[in-house]
């Protein structure tokens, strides 16, 4: 009866720790799916941080030379910070054009000196348009320019910049 009654307590000793495992186990699987969902959140979160920088400019129609400068150099900013060089499918690269700017088509923007952007800058000054303020009075601004930003599937980050002036 006394061996017995060991057999019983060594079954329910070795059942007991067969429970602790398994919690065990489960815990560390559940803690895992946990911590790689808030990695993947936190990744997601970066990814819309970077992309609201250019995502900004998206839809709006009131974009001036000085907006665009602002973007290409932010572009040439970020794929420096990354020592990237040109554009590949699967990078982070980010190219800033404009069409019909006072001084032409211009792309690869990201690559330009501070000394093109500030001749752009210049153009533009010297190229004003006439405007109206909505009262019915006229005064001469800058021209204006849309926004078109392409996000790249591969990266999901920002991988295009477009502006087109607006006529």
């Amino acid at each position: 009866m006394e061996n017995a009654s060991k057999a019983l307590l060594m079954a329910a000793g070795v059942l007991i720790g067969i429970l602790i495992l398994s919690l065990a186990v489960f815990l560390f699987a559940n803690f895992g799916a946990a911590s790689a969902e808030a990695h993947k959140q936190n990744e997601e979160n970066q990814i819309e941080q970077f992309n609201v920088q250019f995502t900004a400019y998206q839809g709006r129609t009131d974009i001036t030379i000085h907006d665009i400068v602002t973007v290409a150099n932010l572009a040439k900013s970020t794929n420096q910070s990354f020592g990237l060089t040109e554009q590949t499918e699967n990078n982070y690269y980010i190219t800033v054009s404009a069409k019909k700017t006072t001084s032409g088509n211009k792309s690869k923007m990201e690559t330009f000196s501070s000394k093109e952007l500030d001749n752009l800058v210049k153009s533009d000054l010297h190229n004003l348009v006439d405007r109206d303020d909505g009262n019915g009075n006229s005064y001469k601004g800058l021209p204006t320019y849309s926004c078109n930003v392409t996000i790249n599937s591969n990266t999901r980050r920002v991988s295009e910049v477009n502006f087109t002036r607006n006529d």
